[in-house]
This record gives C-alpha cells, sequence and structure tokens, in this order.
C-alpha cells in the first residue's frame, strides 16, 4: 500500500497543532482510495506548550511523528530537515502543511487522483488569497519578476503545499542547500507535473510569524536559487555606465582643451575620475558577481539542523 508522508513545520502553534491534525486525519481517513500516512510535525524550538501538545497527540497516535529542532532555523531550514527524516517506507511526500491549515487538506484527495496520471508533482496553487492587497500586488509583480528573468521556478502562486514522488524528495535533499528554496529545487528536478488550484484562507487562530521581512528575505533568496540574471544585468548597466562614463570623459577633455566652458579648475578632473571608476567598478563587480554565483551553485556548504527530540520514530 502506498505511503504517505505530511510534513508541518511549526513554531508556536500551540493554539492550531490540535486542530492541523485532527484536520489531516479526517481527510486521509475518509479517501475512496485507502493509502498509509504518517503525519510528521518539526518543531522549531517552540517557546510555548506546542511541543508537549505534540507529544499528548503522539502518544495517541502512533501515524504522527515529532522532531524537535535545538533552535529557531526558519521555515524553510526546518521543512528541509523534516524531508531528510522521512521514513524509508514513504513513497509521496507533502512537504508542507501548515498549521494554521492556510493550505486546506481537503486538497489532498485530489492531489491523489492527478497522482495517478505519469505525474511526479502536483502543485498547489494558491488561486485566491485572502490577504491585502499591498501583499497580492506585492506577490504579483515577484512572480512577474521570475518569469521575465527566465527562472526555473514553480508555476505563479505555488508554494511548498504539493505533492511530490520520493525520487523528487530525494532530488531536493541531494542539493544539501544551506538556506534552500525548496519549490524552487523542486522545479529544477524536471520531473512531470501538474497543477490544483484552490483558495488560501485566512489565518484563524493565532497570529502568523512571517513579517514583511521575512518574506522579503525568502523572496531574494528564491531569486538567487532560481536566475543568475540579475548579476548579468549588473554586467550590462556597468558596462553602460562605464561607456557613459568614458564618453562624457572624453568630451570633458576636448572642453578643457580647446577651453569652452567655465569649470573651476580641477572639476573635470574629478568628473572624469568618478565617471570612468564608477562604470568599470560596476562592471567588475558584476563579473565578480558571476563567478560567486557559480562557486554558490557548486558548493552548498550546509550546516545540518541539530534535532534534540525524535518521538516515533
Amino acid at each position: 500500500m502506498t505511503v504517505l508522508c505530511v510534513i508541518t513545520p511549526c513554531f508556536n502553534e500551540e493554539l492550531n497543532i490540535e486542530r492541523c491534525y485532527l484536520g489531516v486525519r479526517e481527510v486521509l481517513s475518509n479517501l475512496a482510495n485507502p493509502i498509509e500516512y504518517i503525519h510528521l510535525f518539526s518543531d522549531n524550538a517552540s517557546t510555548d506548550s506546542s511541543v508537549d501538545l505534540l507529544k499528548k497527540i503522539a502518544a495517541s497516535d502512533s501515524r504522527v511523528r515529532v522532531l524537535v529542532n535545538s533552535t529557531n532555523v526558519g521555515p524553510f531550514r526546518n521543512i528541509a530537515s523534516a524531508l531528510r527524516n522521512i521514513a524509508d517506507e514513504v513513497d509521496l511526500v507533502i512537504p508542507m502543511i501548515p498549521a494554521d491549515l492556510q493550505d486546506p487538506p481537503s486538497v489532498i484527495p485530489e492531489m491523489l487522483e492527478m497522482m495517478t496520471d505519469g505525474n511526479s508533482i502536483i502543485y498547489g496553487i494558491r488561486k485566491n488569497r485572502q490577504e491585502s492587497r499591498r501583499l497580492k500586488i506585492a506577490r504579483g509583480l515577484y512572480y512577474r519578476l521570475l518569469s521575465r528573468l527566465g527562472a526555473t521556478a514553480p508555476p505563479a502562486h505555488a508554494g511548498e503545499f504539493m505533492l511530490i514522488t520520493r525520487d523528487v524528495a530525494e532530488f531536493v535533499n541531494s542539493n544539501n542547500e544551506d538556506h534552500p528554496y525548496i519549490r524552487g529545487l523542486v522545479a529544477k528536478s524536471g520531473y512531470p507535473f501538474d497543477v490544483v488550484s484552490y483558495d488560501w484562507d485566512q489565518r484563524k487562530v493565532g497570529k502568523s510569524r512571517n513579517s514583511w521581512m521575512d518574506l522579503l528575505d525568502q523572496g531574494l533568496n528564491g531569486l538567487v536559487k532560481t536566475t543568475r540574471t540579475p548579476a548579468r544585468l549588473a554586467i550590462v548597466f556597468g558596462i553602460l555606465i562605464a561607456i557613459a562614463g568614458f564618453s562624457l570623459a572624453f568630451i570633458t577633455l576636448l572642453l578643457q582643451i580647446f577651453g569652452i566652458g567655465d569649470s573651476a579648475r580641477g572639476i573635470p578632473t574629478v568628473l572624469i575620475a568618478v565617471s570612468v571608476l564608477g562604470g568599470t567598478q560596476l562592471v567588475f563587480l558584476g563579473v565578480i558577481g558571476e563567478y560567486i554565483l557559480d562557486i554558490h551553485t557548486k558548493l552548498h556548504s550546509s550546516h545540518p539542523v541539530r534535532i534534540v527530540e525524535r518521538i516515533n520514530f
């Protein structure tokens, strides 16, 4: 029988954990085609009663497994750590279903049905987001930017709520990145995929831990991990600035030779130096950035997440 592993990363989610557990259990226990499943909670060193609650649930249900990290390593590293600790018997994985159930478990049966059509990835697409207009606009611009830059990225508005095969999970794990962009790594795997759309609900209980700075960090991480275009644009921009600088320097020099203009002594020299050196620096920074990105691609030195407690393993 197929074994599914559902991963729920959590941090200070004492108000949502039981609701999440019951929601996933209700959906997966009533499938038309029954499967075995494991619900893996990966706790990010919560400071509330989350861990105690998880222990209580795990004691009553052997399908629930718990990892407790020594420190808060952030959402993506937490999910990546859980992926590396899925059981050997697992065939399918949902890398993330949030404790607040903004990505609803009710979509899972449709994902499982679509997986039988030769797909290895079923992306969950957040069609309608119940969030502020500012955030919707920001997300839309970000996905357009990724598309324009030719990034190897997942479909627009996809998150870590997806269904993937064991092979895809192992591909993600093989990259061994310190700060992984998981949906980007899944897209890079190149396996056949399909999508299922759903409404992304508002958080009903508790407060989100994601600030604007967290979202910005995640967005920049995704941009750097999926395309080299920004560094190459820096080279082009630097070359254009350098050409403009050299042209301005040449014109300024001619004006000085023929005594045209009344600029103060020394100003043309400073203008020439700043224009030429500034443009040249931008060019070389772009070139250096290319080499750094190449090194970054090949050497993802990873500092493993230290897990202090494992329950039901």
